[in-house]
């Protein structure tokens, strides 16, 4: 009985493990922090979570930037609180890979039909021997699987605020096109106004009435259109902040800043996201795991159930007996051949998948890095090239209007297209910081010698690159006012 009490105690002692709530999360966090510099948390409906909303209500009362918006997805974004419970599963089945079967405990008793004798009894106490030797690589299995769903986890989140900065450079510029919109608005309503007023003069057939109202009601329309379009980013913002009620009414009031003067160094990005990504470290490691998860079954193929454990045994006539037990299986028709050979598939899949996730990587970053380029290409040739010769074409429609050289139609036209042109360099830069975010992402953070100025501003329609001295007849500002305060003039 000493010996089965020692056995108990030895096989207690080996078989227990408990569970941190805060493991895996925590590397989550320090991985999450070199990538961003923002920090994460796992909301477990501690004391500590009501610190953590009332931080956020803190960032949301303040104008929202990039930056604020990933740390509030970061903290409160739902899928994400979800995705963090995969590493209590994980933790959960890794604890469980350590831990010993448990012994069984059984007995019984005979009693005298005729009332003849004594009753009899017999109790047995077994343990399954095979998992004192295959405790530590099942340990080590699972301990992979938990580190590769901590990568995993990771990179969810680094995905999400790759998403986060897109739809925050969407909302930005959606509130600069709107704006322009507006404008656009305005100055077709004055030239709406004016035309009426000078076919009531007689000045003007009433086709060219028609054409300014139609102008008219086309930028009512676009500009509803704009708006709408506003409201639908704005809430697809909301849903990845996970925020509701009053904690929409967030602002934004900073413009989209323009593309930074200086790129950062975009070589050997291909061999970055080799090494940084966190997906495939974590492809990485569950190949690794498969191919011991082999190797275990492997090693006890030939290996059945194997029991030890005590019995005491007492006769009716006779005397109590005490003693080992041995029950062996036999591995005559089951020797876990379907489970190899399904675990050599699984390990030959894993590496494929390896294989196949770098392979898409260095692909995606080629292209992501081609696309990032292009635009900014574009934008710095709107900025550069574009706006200055439509801000050129405006100021010499200003000169010719005011030698009455031009009809005032032909002046809001060009005016027109140059807003249409600053419409179009919004819509570059918005792509630009886009195009990032996804780069972003694909290399598992930031791009190396990242140096962007996010103070840089777009010009505005009809800034001047270059001041000019006003002329007789012309506006001081060198005629870069708005059509609808030379629809007013």
């Amino acid at each position: 009985m000493r010996a089965g009490g020692l056995i108990c105690l030895t096989l207690l002692a080996s078989g227990c493990a408990s569970i941190q709530k805060e493991r895996g999360h925590a590397e989550v966090a320090v991985l999450v922090e070199e990538r961003l510099g923002r920090k994460t948390r796992w909301n477990q409906g501690t004391p500590e979570d009501a610190e953590v909303q009332r931080h956020l209500d803190t960032l949301l009362k303040e104008d929202l930037t990039s930056d604020r918006a990933v740390e509030v997805a970061l903290l409160n974004n739902p899928s994400l609180q979800s995705t963090y419970e995969d590493l209590g599963v994980s933790q959960a089945d890794m604890v469980q890979a350590g831990l010993l079967s448990n012994p069984t405990l059984s007995g019984s008793i005979g009693f005298p039909i005729s009332g003849i004798g004594v009753a009899e009894h017999e109790f047995s106490l077994v343990q399954e021997f095979v998992d004192l030797f295959t405790l530590p690589l099942r340990k080590r299995v699972a301990q992979e699987q938990f580190i590769a769903d901590t990568l995993r986890v990771a990179h969810e989140a680094l995905s999400t605020a790759a998403e986060v900065r897109k739809a925050f450079s969407e909302v930005q510029a959606r509130q600069q096109l709107v704006e322009l919109r507006r404008r656009v608005l305005e100055a077709a309503e004055s030239a709406s106004d004016l035309a009426a007023r000078q076919r009531e003069a007689g000045n003007i057939t009433e086709l060219e009435r028609a054409i300014e109202q139609a102008g008219a009601e086309e930028a009512r329309l676009v500009l509803a259109q704009e708006e709408l379009a506003l409201v639908e980013d704005r809430e697809h913002l909301n849903r990845l902040l996970g925020l509701w009620g009053p904690r929409t009414q967030w602002k934004v009031s900073e413009m989209l800043p323009a593309p930074p003067s200086e790129e950062a160094p975009l070589e050997r990005l291909e061999s970055l996201a080799i090494r940084q990504r966190l997906d495939i470290d974590a492809a990485r490691k569950q190949a690794s795991l498969l191919w011991n998860a082999l190797e275990l079954a492997r090693s006890t193929r030939y290996f059945g159930s194997v029991e030890v454990g005590v019995h005491t045994h007492r006769d009716a006539n006779g005397p109590r007996l005490f003693g080992p037990t041995l029950s062996l299986e036999l591995p005559i028709f089951d020797q876990r051949q379907a489970l190899i050979a399904r675990l050599e598939s699984q390990h030959r899949q894993g590496e494929q998948r390896l294989v196949e996730l770098s392979v898409n990587a260095r692909s995606e970053v080629r292209a992501a890095r081609a696309r990032l380029l292009s635009l900014r290409l574009v934008a710095e040739r709107y900025r550069q090239v574009v706006l200055p010769l439509r801000e050129k074409v405006v100021e010499q429609s200003q000169l010719q209007y005011n030698g009455m050289q031009l009809g005032l139609y032909q002046l809001l036209t060009a005016k027109r297209e140059q807003v249409e042109a600053y419409r179009s360099y919004i819509e570059a830069v918005r792509d630009y910081w886009m195009a990032r975010a996804e780069l972003e992402r694909l290399v598992g953070g930031r791009l190396p010698g990242d140096t962007g100025d996010a103070s840089l501003q777009p010009p505005s329609p009809g800034q001047t690159t270059q001041p000019t001295q006003p002329e007789h007849g012309q506006p001081r500002d060198g005629g870069t006012e708005t059509p609808h305060e030379h629809g007013q003039h």
